[in-house]
């Protein structure tokens, strides 16, 4: 079969990492880069170091708001797909670039395949949760990371095929974590820290840095942490900080180390060293999860509702007072196997391939 993979941000280049190579041993994929994540920090950077094949196309569409980032991938998708006339559309996880895609397909009446369905945070005012239910609902084949995300689908009445084949991103830890973790050491010299004194940040959500007295939020929850700190920042992250004043406050803050966005080596490297973990990104509360390092939630909320059940995520919003009581928590003695045994991809190639020839000849 000829499958079109759709893909457009740091965690989707990772999960593509693992699928893509064994899908072309069997099938023709045809990989388009929306350019969501356009920074080569946040994209080139992981096709080089994850081996994942170079782009077969690239729409360049980045920026602008999510309802007219999403319009312009649908439309240059909608006038691809003739072209390249595939029998299948690949879609991972809940970003824009995932809902332009199964729009695409669902629109040309091509079987619509959703890796990571299910996910449910059971927050509407998340673009990304608004993304995943619509691109459930437009999928034909729904392959979920646990039984939780499979059962969020059953209660929905979803009508596609649901299969769980455990999570992708387990594959790729598994393969990289060992020699990801043979850095960590030099990593953290060269930053100025001891391994696992330091804790690790991100933040990108839009509900946090977009939003002013958010932003102001999470700077003051910065300043509370105890030093040392990493702080690898993203550039819509870095903008609105300038933008607010409050870029040189946080350079300025005692034991804050700064870095430029990573790709996924160097920041394995580091999680995999670090105290604990802080941040606002599903796929980075996942990450932590398989290192084995506990996990600060910056939300309210998180589709990753096992980890938190495990007792290895704390979810604090942005209360500096509720992450300083979860830095002194004890990480649990269990570390269950929640998302797979790290041949989740073969799953995926093995359930896209079942597709049959009368569901990928279109609806």
């Amino acid at each position: 079969m000829k499958i079109l993979t759709v893909v457009g941000n740091r965690p989707q280049f990772i999960k593509a990492a693992a699928v893509s190579g064994l899908l072309r041993k069997e099938h023709d994929e045809v990989l388009v880069h929306t350019g969501q994540h356009y920074d080569d920090s946040l994209s080139k950077v992981f096709f080089t170091e994850l081996g994942l094949a170079k782009p077969d196309r690239e729409l360049g569409i980045g920026g602008g708001s999510n309802e007219s980032q999403t319009t312009r991938m649908l439309g240059a998708l909608e006038r691809l797909i003739p072209e390249v006339r595939p029998d299948a559309v690949l879609v991972y996880g809940d970003t824009n670039s995932t809902l332009a895609g199964a729009q695409a397909g669902a629109q040309a009446q091509i079987p619509v395949v959703h890796i990571e369905a299910g996910m449910r945070s059971f927050d509407l005012t998340m673009p990304e949760e608004r993304n995943r239910i619509a691109t459930d609902r437009l999928s034909d084949l729904l392959l979920c990371s646990s039984p939780n995300a499979a059962e969020n689908l059953r209660s929905e009445g979803i009508s596609g095929k649901v299969e769980v084949v455990g999570d992708v991103m387990v594959d790729v830890a598994l393969r990289w974590q060992p020699a990801a973790r043979e850095r960590t050491a030099d990593l953290a010299k060269n930053l100025g820290v001891q391994p696992h004194e330091y804790l690790l940040v991100t933040a990108h959500r839009a509900g946090n840095v977009d939003d002013p007295a958010r932003l102001t939020k999470l700077v003051q929850l910065l300043q509370a942490l105890p030093p040392p700190v990493v702080f690898p920042v993203h550039p819509r992250t870095r903008t609105r900080l300038q933008a607010m004043g409050l870029w040189d406050e946080l350079i300025e803050m005692e034991g804050m180390h700064v870095t430029e966005p990573l790709g996924y080596a160097e920041f394995t490297a580091l999680l995999c060293g670090a105290r604990a973990m802080l941040t606002d990104s599903g796929g980075v509360q996942k990450e932590a999860y398989l290192a084995g390092v506990p996990c600060i939630t910056l939300r309210a909320n998180t589709e990753w509702v096992e980890t938190v059940e495990a007792g290895w995520n704390t979810l604090v919003d942005l209360d500096p007072q509720a992450a300083l009581i979860a830095l002194e928590r004890n990480p649990p003695a269990g570390h269950p196997q929640l998302y797979g045994d790290g041949h989740a991809a073969e799953r995926c190639v093995a359930a896209i391939g079942s597709l049959a020839p009368s569901e990928s000849a279109g609806r």
